[in-house]
């Protein structure tokens, strides 16, 4: 994961930290926080494809096939 992702995640712990109050928007916001928390831990990227000059013969042979 890159370092912006994981402080943003980082920052969003330390937010749903500060939102310990009893109210309904604390408990509101808090609750956002905490789901977008589980989402970006859910998240899976995908791979990018190669950008360089390396060619897969593997994937040659399998388009081929």
């Amino acid at each position: 994961m890159t370092p912006t992702y994981l402080l943003a995640r980082d920052h969003l712990q330390r937010a749903a930290v500060i939102l310990q109050g009893a109210d309904q928007r604390s408990r509101q916001l808090r609750h956002i926080i905490e789901r977008t928390i589980g989402l970006m831990d859910d998240f899976k990227p995908e791979d990018e494809p190669s950008r360089d000059n390396v060619f897969e013969l593997n994937a040659y042979r399998h388009l081929r096939s």
